[in-house]
């Protein structure tokens, strides 16, 4: 079963990292079953509730998954290799279309924010002890959710989205529950939620969002959570319209007890309003980043749910960083107070882009998707040829495995440094890039 490795240890933690290091050497590969149980206790001289703990401390750490009948095996992809690792590097000379960033010239200048946010500190510092939010910043961020039929709920900040869904999923889940994610997906979601030691559940979604029948039946397979995005979908920019909302609502008051994380990617700079599923369940919640309109580096996002939830959030972020910067909160309720972002010009701008873009590969015969957003989904034959051939012609892509599970290969095209007069070359090169290589003759 194992080959030539032997696991050791007397420990469970002794166990684990023996484990842990046969994975990290290769000696045992993605899908690898380890021994039963009480056959690796008996094969080491220990306690079977030995070797429960080693798996579980694996299993929480994202080195192995249990798959039923089928036991305990190493992950197809330990969490310990990231997918941002498929990462295309854009040599120089070359563009970049790969790394998903927004357009440096849609960002806000940040100086009178922060200024304004100083002087605040100066006047009253934050100290041990204070309110873990801005009131002004909450008081923004609930009036916005009040204005998108959010129900209501409280207000809670986190560093950024990917640390409020960890922090969500943490405050209702335990490891070995599984969670329904969208595929293809925002690849760190996919990273992630293994290594809390989560079981993955792909659910394939079109340009109105996830597939309601795909929605059902990963919780009809076990799924006690669903993560899914309101608009501007990462990588296929798909956006969920009134009747894809309706549907899922009512797929998901079937099952009251799910666990919904709403991720409202597209806040502040896509203009398509969002249809939130938020009420459906009784276990939610909604959170929005300030990270593409307003710039990554601010490591903020807003969040609002059931009572419950924030509840279980607040106690746990308290025990660990405590707050996020109130510096940086006042900044950003500075930004949403003065309407310093232009969402509808910014969405224009994007909208420009990705639709020239659509419409020129369109004429090249390339079907693509892009309803909402800075990014161009491009289904592919191979992923490899495709990304190679267009890094020959000067364009770095971001390859599909970074965001895909179960569905078919794909490129990711990111827009936000093409100008229109970049669109009609690029499209062209797409289309040489997906054709079938000539077949050569030798003798």
């Amino acid at each position: 079963m194992l080959g030539d490795y032997r696991i050791t240890g007397r420990r469970a933690i002794e166990i684990a990292e023996s484990v842990e290091q046969g994975v990290n050497s290769g000696a045992l590969p993605p899908g690898r079953a380890l021994p039963a149980l009480r056959d690796l206790a008996t094969r080491l001289g220990v306690n079977p509730n030995t070797v429960a703990a080693a798996y579980r401390t694996l299993r929480e750490r994202g080195v192995v998954e249990t798959a039923g009948r089928r036991g305990t095996r190493v992950r197809a992809r330990p969490a310990s290799t990231p997918r941002e690792a498929l990462r295309v590097a854009a040599p120089q000379g070359t563009r970049d279309l790969a790394a998903g960033n927004p357009d440096t010239a849609l960002l806000p200048s940040l100086e009178a924010a922060l200024a304004e946010a100083a002087v605040r500190h100066t006047r009253r510092p934050t100290l041990y002890g204070a309110p873990a939010v801005s009131p002004e910043l909450a008081a923004l961020a609930r009036s916005a959710f009040d204005a998108d039929a959010v129900p209501e709920g409280p207000v809670a900040v986190t560093s950024g989205s990917l640390d409020a869904i960890e922090r969500v999923l943490a405050a209702h889940l335990r490891p070995g529950d599984a969670v329904a994610v969208e595929d293809p997906g925002w690849g760190s979601a996919l990273d992630l939620v293994p290594a809390l030691g989560l079981r993955v559940l792909p659910v394939r979604v079109d340009d109105d969002g996830p597939l309601p029948g795909e929605v059902e039946r990963a919780l009809e397979r076990g799924a006690r959570a669903l993560l899914v995005t309101s608009r501007a979908q990462n990588p296929t920019g798909a956006a969920i319209g009134p009747e894809r909302a309706d549907a899922l609502r009512a797929v998901l008051g079937t099952r009251p007890g799910t666990l919904l994380i709403e991720d409202d990617h597209g806040h502040g700079f896509v203009d398509l309003p969002p249809h939130t599923l938020a009420g459906a369940t009784t276990r939610w919640a909604v959170l929005r980043s300030a990270a593409k309109a307003h710039g990554p580096d601010l490591r903020l996002a807003v969040l609002t749910g059931d009572e419950l939830t924030l509840d279980r959030l607040r106690g746990r972020q308290a025990l660990g960083p405590g707050w996020v910067s109130v510096l940086l909160q006042d900044a950003v309720a500075h930004l949403w107070r003065e309407g310093v972002v232009d969402t509808a010009a910014v969405a224009r701008s994007y909208t420009r882009r990705r639709d020239g873009l659509l419409a020129e590969l369109a004429r090249h015969g390339v079907a693509a998707h892009g309803r909402s957003g800075m990014n161009v989904w491009v289904p592919v034959p191979d992923e490899t040829s495709a990304v190679a051939g267009l890094l020959g012609a000067g364009w770095a892509v971001a390859p599909g495995a970074r965001f895909r599970l179960a569905t078919p290969p794909g490129v990711r095209l990111t827009v936000s440094t093409l100008h229109a007069g970049d669109l009609p070359g690029l499209a062209e090169d797409v289309a040489a890039a997906l054709r079938p290589s000539e077949a050569r003759r030798y003798g």
